[in-house]
């Protein structure tokens, strides 16, 4: 009886296993992703990364499985860590042997939350994004992530299987991460009376930069224009958590909002590791797999040309 149903599902999977995930859309996912944490990593010295804790607990935090972290290698050096992990970065967003970087990516990336005292949401985000890429990464033959891969299309093989339904996890996580987002605001008085960015964009910290003041207050000091930003946030967050089950038309659309998005707050309020981690997320998510980029395969052409 299920014959049928499990011959039609495989109907169903035959075309989209039939392209490969390993694209330089991929590369450059990971690469921003990448770049995000090297910022924060290369504008932050190591003694702010490690700011000494209210209750006097002074990082970085070596204890239970923060242990095996980077930074607790040689916790009385702590530019060691900071200078080992750059140096990593710097070889991931560069592309090269994602077979190999995939995992030092991650241990990075999970080393900063697990020791760090100074980190925020997308140090977070980008732990668990670069956790699900490794089954990916490593499944990925190629020697730079820019490159296109080379696959058979009548034998999709193991790895690509293991590969798609790991991107589809990531896109699952994608999808919820933007669902609480917006739906979690909605339980906040300020966002729901539509007022929320008025004192975002006012707050000491994180309040917009002061380049972009003289814009931002144009827009919040009209009661249609705080309104418009801070409901459009909640609608633009949400429309991103269904993009999962929109057609290919739309989903690019969101694609495009989401980056411009993401790319405001970074300049507005200074959020820019954050911006790379959801840029980066965004195009796990939403760019379609496989999706290969133009100007990566021209340069590529060129250099092998000579």
């Amino acid at each position: 009886m299920l014959s049928e149903p499990l011959a039609r599902l495989g109907l169903w999977a035959r075309p989209h296993l039939a392209t490969p995930v390993w694209s330089s859309g991929l590369g450059l996912a990971r690469s921003l992703i990448a770049l995000g944490t090297l910022g924060t990593l290369a504008t932050s010295p190591a003694t702010a990364l490690m700011s000494p804790l209210a209750n006097g607990v002074v990082p970085p935090i070596c204890r239970g499985p923060g242990a095996a972290g980077i930074w607790c290698i040689a916790p009385d050096n702590l530019a060691a860590g900071r200078w080992l992990s750059i140096a990593i970065l710097l070889v991931v967003a560069s592309g090269w042997r994602p077979r190999f970087t995939a995992i030092p990516h991650w241990y990075v990336s999970w080393s900063l939350i697990a020791n760090a005292t100074l980190q925020d949401g997308g140090d977070q985000i980008t732990a668990i994004l670069t956790l699900l890429l490794i089954p990916i990464c490593v499944t990925d033959s190629r020697r730079w992530h820019w490159q296109a891969p080379v696959m058979s299309n009548t034998d999709p093989g193991t790895g690509h299987v293991v590969a798609r339904v790991t991107l589809l996890l990531i896109q699952v996580q994608m999808a919820v991460l933007y669902l609480q987002a917006s739906v979690a605001k909605l339980g906040v008085p300020e966002w729901a009376d539509g007022t929320a960015m008025y004192y975002w964009s006012h707050h000491p910290t994180f309040g917009s930069a002061p380049w972009l003041r003289p814009f931002t207050d144009l827009i919040t000091y009209s009661p249609v224009g705080v309104a418009v930003m801070t409901w459009g946030s909640i609608a633009l967050e949400f429309s991103l958590a269904v993009a999962i089950l929109l057609a290919p038309p739309a989903r690019r659309i969101l694609l495009v909002a989401g980056l411009v998005f993401h790319t405001l707050i970074a300049l507005d309020m200074g959020l820019v590791s954050f911006g790379f981690a959801m840029c980066g997320g965004l195009l796990l998510y939403l760019l379609p797999a496989g999706h290969q980029l133009a100007w990566p395969h021209r340069l590529w052409r060129r250099v092998a040309t000579g």
